[in-house]
């Protein structure tokens, strides 16, 4: 056994383990997010990130739910564009290096990070398929993972864990599923709570949730870029974009990130 440095953060209440260093592979990786993103077993977290300077203004970010499956996730991009500037490894707006390609981020004040997030190619409103009673509408795009959002007139009231269990794998989103998002407009902003796939439960927020929220209710008119959007844990985040030919781009999404606390491990 070893001892291995690690930091806890979180991004609006979607929380992570840090590790950097180490020359760790993927099947190290996908081991050690099974272990230490078990609650009450171990530091329990939403997923596992391992973050690397690769040059001057960069950082490599990986991902990995608690199933030991790698992805990319929008929170845990900005907590480790927190952590990396907080570190001294960049500084002003910088790369980082992720499984959905290189993006822009820059921490503003008080703990604000501001990331451009992917594109999305094409936005399917009311995406066709058959699904539960009590959903009327999914739309379905891609803002780095997959995304069913479902518009509701009480996110407060949802079904979250019913019925994102129910779509997350609906054969109307392929073999993979999708994440799934059950959003209010409230005043001209959204309330998202989101059911994620590899977590398998919902998250206080969920970064790629809440931009593919944003995306779809503004293309489908009912709300205006740049966009409020408030996550289940209370916090907010803003979202800009350019509606595009049946997608958008230029999306930009700000929201909190902290630093909770840093520990040793002991691992085999």
């Amino acid at each position: 056994m070893r001892k291995m440095k690690f930091w806890k953060l979180s991004g609006a209440g979607n929380d992570f383990v840090l590790l950097t260093g180490g020359g760790l592979t993927g099947a190290r990786l996908k081991k050690l997010a099974r272990s230490l993103c078990e609650r009450k077993l171990s530091v329990g977290a939403d997923g596992l990130l391992y973050v690397n300077r690769t040059g001057s203004g960069a950082v490599s970010v990986r991902y990995f739910n608690p199933d030991g499956s790698e992805a990319f996730c929008g929170n845990g991009s900005r907590c480790a564009a927190l952590w990396a500037s907080r570190r001294g490894l960049v500084s002003g707006s910088f790369t980082l290096r992720t499984i959905a390609g290189d993006l822009e981020a820059r921490v503003l004040s008080r703990g604000m990070v501001e990331m451009r997030m992917p594109d999305v190619r094409a936005v399917s409103l009311r995406h066709p398929g058959s699904y539960p009673a009590g959903v009327r509408e999914v739309h379905f795009l891609d803002t780095g993972v997959p995304h069913a959002v479902v518009q509701v007139r009480s996110a407060a009231a949802a079904d979250v864990e019913r019925l994102g269990r129910a779509l997350r794998h609906n054969r109307a989103f392929g073999g993979p599923g999708a994440n799934v998002n059950f959003v209010e407009v409230r005043n001209g902003g959204l309330v998202v709570r989101t059911y994620e796939r590899g977590v398998e439960g919902e998250t206080l927020a969920c970064g790629t949730g809440i931009a593919a929220s944003a995306v779809a209710l503004v293309l489908d008119g009912k709300v205006r870029s740049p966009v409020d959007v408030t996550a289940r844990s209370g916090e907010r985040f803003r979202v800009s974009l350019r509606p595009g030919e049946g997608g958008a781009s230029e999306i930009r999404m700000s929201g909190p990130a902290a630093l909770v606390f840093e520990g040793r491990l002991m691992v085999v």
